[in-house]
């Protein structure tokens, strides 16, 4: 074998001494560059603190709570199923002939959630509701069927109660008097019967006292409340003009059949029967206990507001 000569020798050392220094310039080149875009990669893929998860607002069940065998007969074919109470639109007055939902003791002693204030439109009217605007400088409340404090117990079910297909127009001194003792009265006796089943609207077979706004909403002569508890077996309804009232609420008491006559309307058809249609017609005003103290206050501040 040929031996190699001390040329070739220096040329393979020079060579490799010259892969060498381009081999340690590129670790170099890559320890600076490559890695440094990689550690910048990891922090911003991994930050020390994430930020915290907002709080999800309560959510509504996704079918009415309302049993089918509490609502009245609707005259008008268009029956709203919100959530917590059910309604029929009135196209005609632009207001619900009927409002219909159960009130409970258990509800009634949950903690109340915060008025929302969210008067609007209603969605689910096929016809379109009335709106906000249509009460604007009318001199008439914008007075709830479904009252708000029956529905505080959830804040869906609160807010729901601001559909304007829940409004009627309501004279001030009525919806701040009156009615207010009214509606105070029957959580009181919800709470002693622990469940009622409640109809409220207003009567639209009398003349009405004119109409406001774009949608010409009409505004009632009087409102009815029609309540049944289920487990006593006791019923009483209520019929009040839209004014101002001195007289004690239980002066407005009727049965069942008066006020269906009253307002062409037929309550709790799939609930009163057999020998609970009896109650229809009977009246019981004994079984309806009144705070005394409520209706004094009524007639010293309420009325005078």
């Amino acid at each position: 074998m040929a031996r190699k000569s001390s040329s070739d020798s220096g040329g393979f050392l020079f060579k490799t001494g010259i892969f060498a220094v381009l081999a340690g310039v590129a670790f170099w080149l890559f320890n600076q560059f490559g890695g440094k875009k990689t550690d910048e990669t990891s922090e911003a893929a991994t930050p020390t603190e994430m930020p915290a998860k907002p709080t999800p607002a309560p959510e509504k069940p996704a079918e009415s709570q309302v049993s089918e065998s509490i609502l009245p007969v609707s005259t008008t074919g268009e029956v709203v199923r919100h959530t917590w109470f059910v309604l029929s639109y009135d196209e005609d007055h632009e207001q619900a002939e009927w409002v219909t939902y159960e009130l409970t003791r258990d509800r009634l002693n949950q903690n109340w959630s915060e008025r929302p204030n969210s008067f609007r439109p209603d969605p689910e009217v096929r016809t379109e509701s009335a709106t906000p605007r249509d009460y604007s400088g009318s001199g008439f409340d914008k007075g709830h069927l479904c009252p708000a404090a029956d529905m505080a117990f959830n804040d869906a079910a609160i807010d729901e109660t601001f559909f304007m297909s829940n409004m009627s127009p309501q004279v001030p001194a009525f919806n701040g008097g009156v009615w207010r003792e009214l509606e105070e009265l029957t959580r009181d006796w919800a709470r002693r019967f622990e469940q009622l089943y409640v109809v409220t609207g207003p009567v639209l077979t009398q003349q009405h006292l004119g109409q406001i706004g774009f949608s010409k909403v009409s505004v009632p002569a009087a409102y009815y409340k029609v309540l049944l508890a289920p487990e006593q077996h006791k019923a009483i309804a209520f019929v009040l003009p839209n004014a101002l009232s001195t007289k004690p609420v239980l002066e407005y008491a009727y049965s069942i059949d008066q006020v269906e006559k009253m307002t062409g309307l037929d309550f709790f058809p799939n609930t009163l029967k057999g020998l609970d249609e009896e109650l229809e017609g009977s009246l019981d005003l004994d079984a309806w206990p009144i705070d005394r103290k409520r209706y004094e206050e009524r007639l010293k501040t309420w009325n005078r507001k």
